[in-house]
């Protein structure tokens, strides 16, 4: 699996390789499916996780082990989504708004989590270059895959708030390719919170064995 890390492409000055540009593609794949509410979501996702594993194994091993987290919680999507499916009309999740109290939760366990990686980080600095900014994206993805794995509204904001900090810290170390890819997340991730805070607001009682859908 050498040829993961070789050169894909040069642009923008920069040497792209092939994980990069596959982990990217499969990225922006997963935030359409999402906006979709594809159950292909999460095996795409999982497969982006598994390649970059495969990429980063054997020499960053923090980047291969944040990896093996997103595919765990991929698996958990997996699972959620097909419990929670045939909930409406066509078959698909109900997007719906998080409670007060957990989004409580998610904030506290998003600003718990990013303090306690990035002090591991610290701790072990071969597992991360920059460790607050690359911990608080992390945790940040961590908690946007769990808020979408619930069928919550706000894992959109999630994802925006990672791109806050993800798109200007790319652009800034050099790598302007993962940044312009970043930007199309965030258009996608603004389509995405509109249509999913449209359906949040209709009618989404399940239909009835045997009733016309």
């Amino acid at each position: 699996m050498n040829w993961l890390n070789s050169e894909a492409f040069t642009l923008f000055g920069q040497h792209i390789i092939w994980s990069d540009t596959i982990g990217n593609i499969l990225g922006l794949i997963t935030l359409a499916l999402g906006w979709r509410r594809s159950l292909l979501t999460w095996p795409v996702q999982f497969l982006s996780g598994l390649i970059l594993f495969i990429a980063f194994y054997g020499h960053l091993a923090g980047s291969a082990g944040k990896q093996v987290v997103v595919m765990v919680v991929a698996l958990y999507g997996w699972w959620r989504w097909n419990h929670d499916k045939g909930r409406s009309a066509d078959g698909q999740i109900v997007p719906r708004f998080a409670t007060w109290r957990e989004r409580a939760a998610m904030a506290g366990a998003a600003a718990l989590g990013t303090v306690a990686v990035a002090l591991l980080f610290k701790a072990y600095p071969s597992l991360s270059w920059d460790p607050w900014p690359d911990a608080y994206i992390f945790v940040g993805t961590v908690v946007a895959m769990y808020a979408q794995a619930r069928g919550m509204v706000e894992f959109w904001f999630a994802w925006l708030l990672v791109d806050v900090v993800g798109v200007p810290l790319n652009f800034a170390n050099g790598y302007a390719f993962s940044g312009f890819v970043y930007v199309i997340y965030g258009a996608l991730v603004l389509w995405g919170m509109r249509d999913w805070w449209l359906r949040s607001r209709k009618d989404a009682r399940p239909v009835l064995e045997g009733a016309p859908a």
